[in-house]
């Protein structure tokens, strides 16, 4: 698969659903002065992808902030099943404490399948979650304060997500993915 496509695609969804349809209201501001960083694994095995997932830790804890905010670390053939996905987590958790990173960088997780426990598999809540495929969101907490301070009832996001696709239901989620 194309480097270029997998982004491509990964701004899609950014563009359309995250920023779209405001399931995070902090993203469009790193977004919008491209302080996301991209980056597709192409390791075969979850070893490699560990590598890579450690390469980027590194070099977001060292980036200036201004440059690079966030990470996207998408790979778009390894972990097609979500429970394998969700026991990879895991293992990204623990690189960040191997790192020392504890308190100051936060992993958030993306899957075509995402499922959050208790649901069934097609619960439009879990759709919050669902990108177009498998990605370790790497995120500053300290950019996560500062946005969560700014935000009123930020812990209020999680469930509006919820409503806000309910109410939009599988048939708008599907038509914000057709080609004109």
């Amino acid at each position: 698969m194309d480097e270029a496509e997998v982004i491509a695609a990964m701004r899609e969804w950014i563009d359309k659903a995250v920023i779209g349809l405001n399931l995070c209201p902090f993203a469009k501001a790193v977004y919008v002065k491209n302080q996301v960083r991209f980056v597709v694994s192409t390791a075969r095995h979850l070893d490699g992808l560990l590598e890579d997932l450690d390469r980027e830790l590194d070099f977001l804890a060292a980036a200036d902030p201004e440059a690079v905010d966030t990470t996207l670390l998408i790979h778009p053939t390894l972990l097609p099943d979500f429970l394998d996905f969700n026991d990879f987590m895991q293992l990204a958790e623990a690189a960040i404490d191997e790192h020392g990173l504890d308190g100051v960088i936060q992993i958030a997780s993306f899957h075509p399948r995402f499922q959050f426990e208790g649901t069934a598999p097609d619960d439009l809540g879990n759709y919050t979650n669902r990108a177009p495929y498998p990605t370790l969101h790497l995120l500053r907490e300290a950019s996560i304060a500062r946005a969560v301070a700014a935000f009123p009832e930020a812990e209020t996001i999680y469930q509006r997500n919820i409503e806000t696709l309910q109410n939009l239901g599988l048939a708008g989620w599907q038509a914000l993915w057709r080609k004109p």
